[in-house]
């Protein structure tokens, strides 16, 4: 994973010789003041070990202090055991701390692009915020404004909308007065989004105004029982055009309505540790959404295990909230931020960084304006990153890509052996830090595999380290996550305090707890993390779910994994991703995608294989850039669409994907032997959050039938 050292060797050798004396004279002072050798013995402890002694597990967090087994752990403070408290323990320890932070929309503009399209651009202010006691405040108003409106306890209501503040404040609301709150993507299209409603039974839902005219306002019709919608927006207050006996408010009205004394007087009916918090639907990656049933200790326990695994997680850090809040990743991150007292400012994809593509040149981007300390993010958004400053590396000057390459492997080489760089950290990498605002200590990654290029140039170019974790809608997002110490590259970590992980044989696969040299199997996670199963699905529930003879329930995910010695998991495959060629030959679809993606002229990519067929074909969605200066070298002209349609451009595409797919040791048989490039990411209409240009190979049979036949010559 080094970068290529293009320069003299003399010059190298007198380099290596001065940075040599360097660490020489430094190394005993900074060794002594910063307390390396304390990290180094927590990066190489033992993390996990098997309760059973059996290699098959199940295995459990082991202590700090003296490394005996950590019992299971599903509080994070005494007496907080429901969702409502923790808002509660929020606003009376913090209650003049800023709680959630939305930036303030000076102007917006349409831009023309040179392809003719049009960009909305804005420009935006500082952040403006409400206090933890503002908050609970408001959450307490708007509940009692819903209850106002027929909700009542314990029955559902449903929230579809984008990140932002409003959407905490509603959650917030349903579990202080106890309204099971369903949770659905907003890239589900129609027929996912009516299904979610109807099984539910939803009579009131939380959108925003631009949800309900691009996706809502077509089926609700198709929803019989809606009667309420309440839009967070403040404009505009009437809302001409609906079907008789669907009532839209806005969200300001229904804070007022609940302000009234009279409903305020009415008492609220508290939530109970095992009654349900959230409903939420899965992206629907194979098949129909499931909602899942997770039940407020559920959650409870998730954060705790969660925050274990950030080092002095307190009222000082800030957070940057803009993944999806339909997906437990996000929510789960941010309820461990309140859980602490920290801030939380919203953001989204298109304003996150100062380039992102709603931002207008010249002005901030939300990580510079807010400085955060924290963040999740989904290997998508890391990737990108990485390939990104990669090529600007590539045009810098031949002196400045010297430098940054010998300061890029030095670091490399420091942070193996657990040491930290300030110097090159202030003099070559201050600048890529500072995309993120400069200010980050811990990333947390989660969604889907990261590779290890990727986790390394996050380590070393934003120097902060980064928690790789391992989770589920069905375990509350909690599993593994990786320490802040430990800067290994593939691994998950070892299991969170509040769950257990045991290996289930696969013999189809071939995997068995008893391998060598490490025991591999699938991955069944177990505590009180692990969710209530889906709803009105009895069939998936006994699959996918069970309980022991302790009464603690168990989930099956269908990943395998294999533990490491110092109890680090790893995961190595998944089940459904496994497609077995005509030779005999196993693929892991999954694994060649994730190898390919840091291919610079791959933006995203997904492998189609058959079982009747010898060879794995691609799809890929390519770089505009790259693809666009190749096509200029090669003298081809024309627009987006043409160039991704020339069958000399795939030639060349393939060409260069099967030199990265070598490069990855990805075996002979793994490597694409045809692919077809798309002009737009294809994403079906229930596309993973998580991945949003991943495409469902379920539905892309049918989607690219053609293509398919074509690349498989016809059969």
């Amino acid at each position: 994973m080094k970068l290529k050292e293009d320069m003299n060797p003399l010059l190298l050798q007198v380099f290596r010789s001065v940075v040599w004396v360097y660490s020489v004279i430094t190394f005993l002072p900074w060794y002594l003041l910063s307390g390396a050798g304390a990290n180094l013995d927590r990066a190489r402890r033992v993390k996990a070990r098997s309760v059973s002694g059996r290699p098959a597990g199940p295995y459990r967090a082991t202590n700090h202090e003296d490394g005996s087994q950590q019992k299971l752990v599903s509080s994070l403070h005494p007496g907080v055991d429901t969702l409502d408290k923790v808002m509660e323990h929020g606003a009376t320890r913090f209650p003049e701390r800023n709680c959630l932070g939305t930036r303030e929309v000076l102007s917006e503009e349409d831009e023309l692009q040179p392809n003719g399209k049009v960009f909305k651009k804005v420009i935006l202010g500082e952040y403006q915020w409400m206090s933890y006691e503002e908050t609970y405040q408001a959450a307490v108003c708007f509940g009692s404004g819903l209850a106002a409106l027929g909700q009542r306890p314990q029955c559902n209501i449903a929230i579809f909308c984008e990140t932002r503040a409003e959407w905490m404040i509603a959650a917030q609301a349903c579990f202080i007065y106890n309204f099971p709150l369903v949770t659905l993507y907003s890239t589900l299209g129609g027929a996912a989004i009516a299904h979610g409603l109807n099984e539910t039974e939803i009579t009131h839902i939380i959108t925003s105004k631009d949800l309900l005219h691009s996706r809502l306002k077509d089926i609700l019709l198709e929803v019989p029982r809606l009667q309420h919608i309440i839009v967070v927006d403040s404009k505009p207050t009437s809302w001409p055009g609906f079907p008789r006996g669907i009532m839209v408010h806005n969200m300001d009205a229904v804070q007022e309505l609940g302000s009234r004394p009279d409903n305020m007087a009415v008492a609220r009916r508290r939530p109970v540790p095992s009654d349900i918090a959230v409903i939420m639907y899965t992206s629907g990656s194979t098949g129909i959404p499931k909602g899942v049933m997770i039940s407020h200790s559920n959650i409870i326990a998730g954060v705790t295990g969660m925050a274990e695994r950030i080092p002095d997680l307190d009222e000082t850090d800030t957070y940057i909230g803009y993944l999806p809040l339909a997906h437990v990743l996000e929510l789960s991150a941010e309820m461990v931020c309140i859980s602490h007292g920290c801030c939380i400012g919203y953001s989204s994809p298109q304003t996150l960084a100062d380039q992102s593509t709603k931002i207008k040149k010249g002005s901030k981007g939300d990580t510079s304006v807010l400085k955060p300390t924290l963040m999740a993010a989904v290997p998508e958004i890391m990737d990108r990153i990485y390939k990104n400053v990669m090529t600007k590396v590539e045009e810098m000057s031949s002196v400045q890509r010297t430098l940054f390459v010998l300061a890029y492997n030095y670091k490399m080489e420091q942070i193996t052996k657990g040491y930290k760089t300030p110097l090159c950290d202030s003099l070559v990498f201050r600048k890529v830090r500072s995309l993120l605002g400069g200010h980050m200590r811990v990333l947390l990654s989660g969604g889907a595999p990261l590779s290890a290029a990727t986790q390394r140039f996050m380590n070393i170019c934003l120097c902060c380290p980064v928690g790789q974790g391992y989770g589920l809608t069905e375990t509350c997002g909690a599993g593994t996550i990786s320490e802040m110490w430990d800067y290994s590259t593939g691994r998950v970590g070892a299991p969170l305090i509040c769950s257990e992980i045991t290996l289930k044989d696969w013999e189809e696969g071939g995997y068995y707890s008893t391998d060598k040299p490490h025991p591999r199997g699938e991955i069944v996670i177990g505590g009180p993390n692990v969710t209530m199963g889906y709803y009105k699905n009895e069939v998936k529930n006994r699959e996918d779910f069970f309980v022991d003879s302790n009464g603690q329930r168990w989930f099956c995910t269908g990943d395998i994994g294999e533990f490491h010695p110092d109890g680090c998991l790893k995961i190595i495959d998944r089940k459904k991703d496994l497609v077995k060629l005509q030779a005999g030959e196993y693929v892991s679809l999954g694994k060649v995608e994730a190898m390919l993606k840091n291919c610079p002229f791959v933006d995203n990519i997904c492998a189609y294989a058959n079982s009747d067929q010898s060879y794995v074909i691609g799809f890929v969605v390519p770089n505009q850039k790259q693809l666009m200066a190749l096509a200029e070298q090669r003298g081809l002209r024309g627009s987006w669409e043409e160039i991704c349609n020339n069958p000399d451009m795939e030639r060349d595409v393939l060409h260069i994907i099967t030199e990265a797919a070598l490069s990855a040791k990805l075996e002979r048989f793994e490597i694409p032997r045809k692919i077809r490039l798309s002009a737009e990411p294809w994403t079906p209409e229930t596309g993973l959050v998580t991945d949003a240009f991943k495409l469902k190979r379920k539905e892309l049979k049918s989607h690219y039938q053609e293509d398919i036949e074509r690349m498989y010559g016809g059969k």
